[in-house]
């Protein structure tokens, strides 16, 4: 088969187009034509020789992807040869072919096309995964989110609404903060010129956001804090911002306050198997319904790999960027 082969740590240009050997489906596995992947942020650290897959994943980039099924692994009888999936990967989406663990397929929502499908799998279970299950974000509350033009950004705005709580959303342009408005957003800051802190304070009397989710990391902790009401939770997803900081303990003691980090890619096959069926439970209806839109802001083939994550890295993008095989 054909994939995106990291010859060396570096820029775009080590993206390179080349023949490689097709995966196998092992037990309890399936192998999937892929027809396409998306780009995620964790993509441009791998590539950049900064964040390495976990142990037995696939040295190839791409964290998602839509296809067909062409093979079964041993002992797999719960789908079949020919079934169009969508499927969150540990790695190896950036190829015509990845081998993936049955409990981390999900069906193509209805009335989505297979390639659009293709953006879905990341962002929804990061999304479900750390402000439901982990930050119990619920009906009538503030969620803050930091990167709201981002992919996650985009597919947390929506998510929030589904469940009724309040948004709040902080980007770098009017032209991002106007699509936040669209899919639902309430408060839009923009954080070249607006301090966050002040704006949520002002907007909730004073409280604050009750769930803060967060791409930055060091360069916001100590803020997010201040951010957050009473028996506030601060989820961390990123780390744009740096790796470390200083937390002012006494400030997260006096509000009851929690700090939850946590990445998808590392954890293990059981807890990935669980947020998928949840995800595919809860938020693939709210698809078909129309509620939740994958919001794709540039479609390129795969084989352009090294334009998209030139793209991704200008911030000149709203949403997620597809690659199509």
């Amino acid at each position: 088969m054909r994939a995106i082969v990291i010859t060396e740590p570096g820029g775009p240009e080590r993206l390179l187009w080349q023949e490689v050997a097709a995966p196998t489906p092992g037990p309890g596995e399936v192998l999937i034509d892929v027809a396409a992947t998306a780009v995620n942020r964790a993509d441009i650290l791998q590539r950049q020789g900064n964040y390495a897959p976990p142990p037995g994943a696939s040295q190839i980039l791409g964290l998602e992807c839509s296809g067909v099924i062409s093979a079964l692994g041993p002992g797999v009888t719960a789908v079949a040869v020919g079934q169009e999936v969508t499927a969150l990967l540990a790695g190896g989406g950036y190829a015509e072919k990845v081998a993936v663990p049955v409990g981390q397929l999900m069906s193509v929502p209805s009335g989505l096309v297979l390639v659009a499908a293709a953006c879905l799998p990341e962002v929804a279970c990061t999304v479900w995964s750390n402000i439901v299950m982990s930050a119990q974000l619920t009906e009538g509350e503030w969620l803050l989110i930091h990167g709201g033009g981002s992919g996650i950004g985009t597919m947390a705005i929506q998510v929030a609404r589904a469940l009724g709580a309040r948004v709040a959303v902080t980007a770098g342009s009017k032209a991002k903060l106007d699509i936040c408005e669209q899919l639902g957003a309430e408060i839009l800051i923009n954080y070249q010129d607006q301090d966050f802190v002040e704006v949520i304070k002002e907007v909730t009397g004073g409280r604050g956001a009750d769930v803060i989710l967060d791409n930055m990391g060091a360069a916001y902790l100590e803020r997010n804090v201040l951010a957050l009401a009473r028996n506030g939770r601060l989820a961390i997803i990123g780390m744009q911002g740096g790796i470390k900081a200083e937390l002012n303990i006494n400030a997260l003691l006096r509000k009851n306050g929690t700090v939850h980090a946590a990445s998808l890619r590392g954890r293990p096959e059981s807890e990935k198997t669980l947020i998928c069926q949840q995800v595919e439970r809860t938020i693939w209806p709210w698809v078909h319904a129309g509620l939740v839109t994958p919001v794709i802001g540039a479609t390129l083939p795969l084989q352009e790999a090294a334009a998209a994550h030139q793209l991704l890295e200008s911030g000149a993008v709203t949403g997620k960027i597809v690659l199509t095989v």
